[in-house]
């Protein structure tokens, strides 16, 4: 038998034994919330990688749009910087109506800066100064940060339930609903790719029932719930330094207010540049 046809019988078997290998991992789904989390992990990247990065900045250009209830595009800048639990997410733009956004998280209290030049926020960071979960517990800005808690479950001890795949926006996508240890009334669903279990959305709700109205049964027909949804997608995956990162994150806020006015708010990311274990002034991170 010829060297050249040894070599393609051997490159037939190995084919075939890697289909095998293919089949069976399909085969196996993840059924439980454990498996999802340590094979979401093993996607960012192997434990020992995890944990010789400390720090992470993430920084890029950023378009924020108006959708519904409006009209408008600015266009500015975006830093996130991480340190352990730590976390400043700052979006710059040119506009005194609306200058960006800042929050904050020292590892302990949280701050959500004003956005405009009359000292209000807007209706995303009053959201978010509300329902203060969404920084404390590390879940915004998702694996860009090194405060995502799937990092450290055995910290931040939150209620993981699994619901299975689920068709988002078209998408067959595992869900995982995250409940804060610290009791919330936010409804949390983490979202993954069952094919990389790469973490790709973060699904918030809330809802709060108007009270009803004393003018009679007209006006009391008029009163609805109003409804919040903050949505963020990653995509763009990239390894960086032996991790696989997001550089294209994507925010969408919704409001559905009670007088049946509705709001809807974009703002995106592309091409994200992502420098883990880089020095970080801890002044980012104070609380004022």
């Amino acid at each position: 038998m010829s060297a050249k046809k040894s070599a393609a019988i051997a490159l037939v078997l190995f084919c075939s034994a890697f289909g095998i290998v293919s089949v069976a991992a399909a085969a196996n789904p993840v059924t439980t919330a454990d498996e999802l989390v340590a094979q979401h992990l093993d996607s960012i990247a192997s434990a020992k990688v995890r944990g010789e990065f400390k720090t992470r900045i993430a920084q890029g250009p950023i378009t924020f749009k108006i959708l519904v209830g409006g009209a408008g595009t600015l266009d500015g800048k975006a830093q996130m910087a991480s340190d352990g639990k730590k976390l400043v997410f700052v979006m710059k733009l040119t506009n005194n109506e609306y200058r960006g956004e800042q929050f904050i998280f020292d590892g302990d209290k949280d701050q959500v800066a004003f956005s405009s030049a009359q000292k209000t926020r807007s209706a995303f960071g009053n959201f978010v100064f509300v329902q203060d979960a969404v920084i404390r517990e590390g879940l915004l800005g998702g694996t860009i940060s090194t405060a995502w808690p799937l990092l450290n479950l055995e910290a931040r001890k939150p209620k993981l339930t699994f619901d299975g795949l689920k068709k988002i926006d078209g998408q067959e996508l595992y869900d995982l609903r995250y409940q804060p240890k610290k009791s919330s009334d936010l409804d949390v669903h983490l979202y993954f790719d069952p094919q990389t279990l790469r973490h790709v959305e973060t699904l918030y709700s809330y809802s709060i029932s108007n009270r009803l109205s004393t003018g009679g049964e007209t006006a009391a027909a008029q009163q609805q719930q109003t409804r919040y949804r903050l949505q963020e997608k990653f995509s763009d995956f990239k390894s960086v330094d032996g991790v696989t990162l997001p550089t294209h994150y994507n925010i969408q806020f919704t409001a559905e207010l009670g007088n049946g006015r509705t709001t809807l708010s974009d703002w995106d990311m592309k091409a994200l540049d992502m420098l883990n274990n880089q020095s970080v002034d801890a002044r980012n991170f104070e609380v004022k």
